[in-house]
């Protein structure tokens, strides 16, 4: 050992070696006594004579322990006193120096006593040197056990049979060596269910490496694991100032003390909240190992016990606080066997640990032994939602227009997580449109906002892409001016509600509740279009018969399922057919009655909680309840259109694409068919395709042709008359 101290982890470690090797050759010294037979036999076979030897010597020790020690023992025993002498000095200076030397950051982290910190060398030496499986094949008397045994461990280390009693609880499994997995024990498969001495020992490949100088995480972790770069702030974050101080004084706290802490941080995604836990860490000078608990729970590979251990041991290899995401997924039903085991995990906690979730929790008849806060994360409000916006476009892509970040900050209520990915979103849409210079446009942004709203709700709803403008419908002047005044109550909800201070007076009822009452045809499907377009929302269309349900409860889950999804999409709810739920309620004759009367109940609830756009569709606005009615904020009727209007409704139909007849007569198609503007586009439709069919432009005759057979299709008798001049046609 050259030098006064040790420069590197690897110099202590070969040093300790050198007393590991001392004690294998006072071993190997005492097993030659008994090693008569021919080598080449060694282990091979058991001769009668041994037998006998067996039988006459003690219980619990092996042959070459009881052989008399030689006069060279005494002089290796003090050679390995003078050596454990010469490492605890050096140790001393290289601490001195701060150099870390990780044997001893193992020991004292996971608190192994002399024997297990001995024990632990015998199981590294093989990871450092192969020779040593021969030297451990030789003392256990088989070429085939190249690994240590339990037993052979404790012969080496016991200096008595009694001693050999006692250390075996050094091997049990709630001991700091298996507790921790500093090592596993393994069977000889050739030996089914051996005692506990015949099982040999493995060091673990994490210990091994991190021995070697690695900060590498666990393999076993890395699908559900990661090592946080801890960039963050806390004076840069957007948190109240209550809850910097919080985070700071309990975390300085604990770090003194050597205890742990538990912090609970609530909040959907992107409000920051593994961000702050980061900025704490950089406060504490700490690292931070993330961990999905959905993923952890859901692999199959890794028993979740196991895996809850190797996270612990390696938040404390790594000297870092631990970050468990997706909390959510424990409190499921068929998970609850796993949250007890989480709890207990939490419990034994030693250092600073943040549980993120979604949903209000207080743990229950556990965490008396530890501190436990809970801290909620809003969602930014916005005038913050403005900061967030200006931060992650500072110094991305250029710009290739200027860009109303208000109406951006009003329209999609995101998280700044949501905000940071769909600025990255943008970047690439422009790429591709703009390969060469990729100028960041106001449409880029918008398409990537509506990107980043939550897909789920596809699932549960129709998407509808707008494809109607202010041009396309016909109404009278009030109702466009009513659908137009609906616009401006999204664009300038921000201004109204945040920066004039409405926010603070209401509780619930932020959202937009509008009815549209009016016959089928009559365009309430495509006004939600036209405003869905114009605000650059999305819209999803939800048919109310789709999700009442006969069965108690099923309604509710349904409508449950729209709203949490919908909370993240930014988006126009549209639901058809409303008839189904919101019809008038009458009196309560039974059960059924009054579960609808429920049901109702539910569904006001869930929108008056909804922060964004919900329109509801009806064809009998005299079947709706009056105090339902009262809860909407606009109530827009849709009347039957009149021959002018019905007239406008014919010209509008029409592509300018489509090849048509000058003869058409749209006087005389307004005047004689009151019909729908919907049963007029799909008039006009079918009088296109047929056209087509006969290779020729749109005339009178397919006009008459689909007029009849949409006549049909609504169950109506067609009589000559009603086509007027065109009635043989």
């Amino acid at each position: 050992m050259a030098g006064d101290y040790y420069a590197t982890s690897v110099q202590h470690i070969l040093a300790e070696l050198e007393r590991i090797d001392l004690l294998i050759r006072v071993q190997v010294m005492r097993a030659r006594q008994l090693h008569q037979m021919d080598s080449e036999f060694q282990g091979l076979y058991i001769p009668e004579e041994e037998v006998d030897q067996i039988l006459a010597e003690p219980a619990g020790m092996p042959n070459w322990a009881s052989a008399p020690n030689l006069s060279s023992h005494t002089d290796i025993r003090s050679v390995l006193e003078r050596h454990s002498a010469e490492i605890e000095r050096r140790k001393a200076a290289s601490k001195g120096r701060g150099v870390t030397l990780r044997f001893d950051q193992i020991c004292h982290l996971f608190d192994l006593n002399l024997f297990e910190a001995e024990a632990l060398l015998i199981c590294l030496a093989p990871e450092i040197d192969l020779r040593y499986e021969r030297l451990f094949a030789y003392l256990q008397d088989d070429v085939t056990k190249k690994r240590p045994s339990v037993d052979l461990v404790l012969n080496m280390l016991s200096p008595s049979f009694e001693a050999k009693l006692s250390a075996r609880k050094h091997f049990d499994v709630q001991a700091s060596l298996r507790k921790h997995h500093l090592v596993d024990l393994f069977d000889d498969p050739s030996h089914q269910q051996p005692p506990l001495l015949s099982k040999y020992i493995k060091i673990d490949d994490r210990v091994v490496n991190y021995l070697h100088d690695s900060d590498e995480l666990d393999a076993r972790l890395l699908p559900c694991a990661q090592l946080v770069n801890v960039e963050a702030r806390l004076k840069e974050l957007m948190l109240p100032a209550d809850v910097k101080r919080i985070l700071t004084q309990t975390g300085k706290k604990q770090a003194t003390t050597q205890q742990g802490v538990i912090f609970y941080f609530q909040g959907p995604y992107g409000v920051g909240k593994q961000t702050a836990a980061e900025a704490l860490c950089d406060e504490l000078g700490m690292g931070l190992v993330s961990v999905n608990l959905e993923r952890l729970a859901a692999n199959e590979r890794l028993d979740f016990d196991t895996a809850l251990r190797l996270v612990q041991r390696e938040a404390l290899l790594q000297r870092a606080a631990i970050y468990w995401s997706r909390f959510d997924t424990l409190l499921l039903d068929d998970r609850r066997p796993l949250l007890r085991e989480f709890m207990l995990t939490l419990e034994g906690a030693a250092t600073i640990t943040f549980v993120a979730g979604e949903i209000t929790w207080e743990p229950m008849n556990a965490l008396y032994a530890i501190p436990f806060l809970r801290i909620k994360f809003a969602q930014p409000g916005y005038s913050e939602r403005v900061q967030l916006w200006q931060r992650f476009l500072d110094g991305s892509a250029p710009l290739g227009e200027n860009l109303d970040l208000g109406a951006l900050a009003n329209k999609f209520r995101f998280s700044g997580g949501q905000i940071c990915d769909a600025v990255a979103t943008a970047k690439n849409l422009a790429r591709k449109r703009d390969p060469q210079n990729g100028f960041l446009r106001e449409a880029d942004l918008y398409a990537a906002c509506r990107l980043q709203s939550n897909r789920k709700l596809v699932e549960l709803a129709q998407k509808i892409t707008p494809n109607y403008s202010w041009d396309d419908i016909v109404l009278p002047a009030d109702r466009l001016q009513q659908l137009r005044e609906i616009c401006n109550y999204v664009k300038y909800r921000s201004l109204v509600y945040d920066q004039w201070g409405f926010d603070r007076k209401l509780s619930l009822g932020k959202g937009l509740n509008v009815l549209f009452a009016g016959p089928s045809g009559t365009g309430k499907t495509m006004a939600a279009e036209i405003m869905a377009g114009e605000l650059g929302l999305d819209l999803y269309k939800i048919d109310l018969s789709t999700v009442v349900s006969k069965y108690i409860g099923e309604t509710e889950k349904n409508l449950s399922k729209i709203f949490r999804e919908a909370e993240t999409s930014n988006a126009i709810l549209f639901f058809d057919e409303a008839d189904a739920l919101f019809g008038r309620r009458s009196e309560i004759r039974d059960s059924h009655d009054r579960y609808a009367n429920i049901e109702i109940s539910y569904l006001l609830q869930k929108m008056e909680e909804y922060e964004g756009v919900v329109i509801l569709a009806t064809n009998l606005r005299k079947n709706m309840d009056d105090a339902f009615v009262r809860r909407m904020h606009f109530t827009v009727e849709f009347p039957f259109p009149n021959e002018k209007d019905r007239r406008r409704i014919w010209e509008k139909i029409w592509p300018a694409e489509v090849p048509r007849s000058l003869n058409l007569d749209l006087d005389v198609m307004a005047h004689q068919h009151e019909i729908a503007g919907g049963n007029i586009r799909n008039i006009a439709l079918a009088a296109a395709f047929l056209a087509a069919s006969d290779d020729e432009i749109v005339d009178m005759t397919h006009l008459i042709r689909a007029t009849r057979r949409e006549y049909q299709k609504m169950g109506k008798v067609v009589t000559e008359g009603e086509f007027g001049k065109y009635s043989r046609l």
